[in-house]
């Protein structure tokens, strides 16, 4: 089950945006930043699959900049 961190910057004023669509999909938790245009996003999957079809979905948000992985844990079992 693989679990990640990431920074995620929002484009310039698309911060509240950003947040709406992360919020949106499953398997993301996400924590506002609140000095900041940044957001906290930790996302879990079930399997390699999803988390390849999870990073694809992030990709194509379009109020996103830059997502930075911070941390990433699989459990290959």
């Amino acid at each position: 089950m693989p679990i990640k961190s990431y920074l995620a910057y929002p484009l310039e004023g698309k911060k509240q945006q950003l947040a709406q669509e992360l919020a949106n999909i499953t398997g993301c938790e996400i924590i506002p930043s609140t000095n900041t245009e940044l957001i906290v996003l930790v996302t879990e999957t079930a399997d390699e699959q999803a988390e390849t079809e999870l990073e694809n979905r992030l990709k194509n948000l379009m109020s996103l900049q830059c997502l930075t992985m911070v941390s990433g844990f699989g459990d290959h079992a």
